[in-house]
């Protein structure tokens, strides 16, 4: 989204069963970073399950969104700018408070920002990175972080790991949540059981700073106990809290625990709900799942025209389900008709 200045990061990946019995194929083309779920068996006769892959994806590295370090004595007239899409603006006051204060590192990683994204003035990485490097210098822990994605990117300047690595230790021991995240990705990709550990935290760090997608990946650590003890409530709970915060993969996960009533009291009208949420953002696995509880009429009331819709839906996105497609064959040509238009306004809802 453009001016959200948002992290473009991977996260952990859910892997597909073996001896999957009538489980839907993995969409061709992820949508919305989605991570594949399984369900070992029909829902009529097994519950539903996440197994989990051993390793995360790779590490992406991207872009984060710069944030005054510290307040100033006078409104922050540049970055409240910059957070209304007010590019120029944000430019030209971050510009006027340097000139006035050489040392001004909040402006510096608003500068750097403008320039690293292209916002209200000409992309230019380089320039991105000089500004970055002088905050940092003056202790900008969002700098910081921006300057060790940059580095292990390539953007900028040289690609170097090492010293990305670096920048990420720096801001990750100052308070930046974005920089333990990405240093817990990296971290779990090496795969040391030491690494595993030392990410755990990491990845506590991350959460505890309200980041959805690292309150997920600890979610998937506790549920494996890698680098923590194995814990499913533990697990409930940062999937819970994700979910709260907009992950739609963690939303996923917390339905499937509700569910199954792993390491949460089993509550499958509740579970319906959060599939039914995550449905509606698009997410395809939940379309599926929510398809299928309105098949057979669990934790929702039955509804083959419903189901039919969120199967056209998830089918749509490349996730077909043989199952549902022969169970389903029974509809009339008249609720087949209503399936078919629910399904095509639920693929335009954004």
């Amino acid at each position: 989204m453009k001016g959200a200045g948002r992290l473009a990061v991977i996260g952990l990946a859910l892997s597909v069963s073996s001896a999957v019995l009538a489980a839907p194929t993995e969409p061709a083309k992820p949508v919305d970073a989605q991570k594949p779920l399984e369900i070992q068996k029909p829902v009529t006769k097994e519950v539903f399950t996440a197994p989990l892959k051993d390793l995360p994806t790779p590490y992406t590295p991207g872009v984060m969104g710069a944030r005054p370090a510290t307040a100033t004595k006078n409104p922050d007239v540049a970055f409240g700018a910059y957070q209304r899409g007010q590019y120029t603006m944000a430019f030209r006051e971050a510009t006027k408070r340097i000139g006035a204060d050489s040392k001004d590192a909040a402006a510096m990683t608003l500068l750097g920002e403008l320039y690293n994204q292209g916002l209200g003035i000409k992309q230019d990485p380089v320039k991105a990175a000089e500004w970055y490097r002088l905050a940092a210098a003056q202790g900008d822990i969002h700098a910081m972080a921006s300057l060790g994605l940059m580095s292990i990117d390539g953007r900028g300047g040289p690609k170097d790991m090492k010293a990305g690595r670096r920048w990420l230790e720096q801001a990750s021991e100052k308070g930046d949540a974005t920089a333990s995240y990405n240093l817990a990705l990296i971290l779990l990709g090496i795969g040391k059981e030491d690494d595993q550990a030392r990410a755990a935290i990491l990845f506590r760090k991350a959460a505890d700073g309200e980041i959805g997608a690292a309150q997920h990946d600890l979610g998937v650590l506790y549920l494996q106990g890698r680098g923590v003890p194995k814990d499913p409530t533990q697990a409930a709970e940062w999937f819970r809290k994700a979910a709260d915060n907009g992950d739609l993969a963690g939303e996923v996960e917390f339905a499937i625990l509700l569910f199954n009533g792993t390491g949460v009291p089993k509550d499958e009208a509740r579970a319906a709900r959060y599939f039914l949420h995550a449905a509606s953002r698009g997410n395809a696995i939940a379309q599926n799942r929510v398809s299928r509880l309105y098949a057979v009429g669990r934790g929702l009331q039955k509804n083959p025209v419903e189901a039919a819709a969120w199967n056209l839906a998830a089918a749509a996105q490349g996730l077909s389900d043989a199952w549902l497609d022969q169970t389903l064959t029974g509809l009339t040509a008249d609720e087949r008709t209503r399936a078919e238009r629910l399904a095509a306004e639920r693929a335009n809802v954004k």
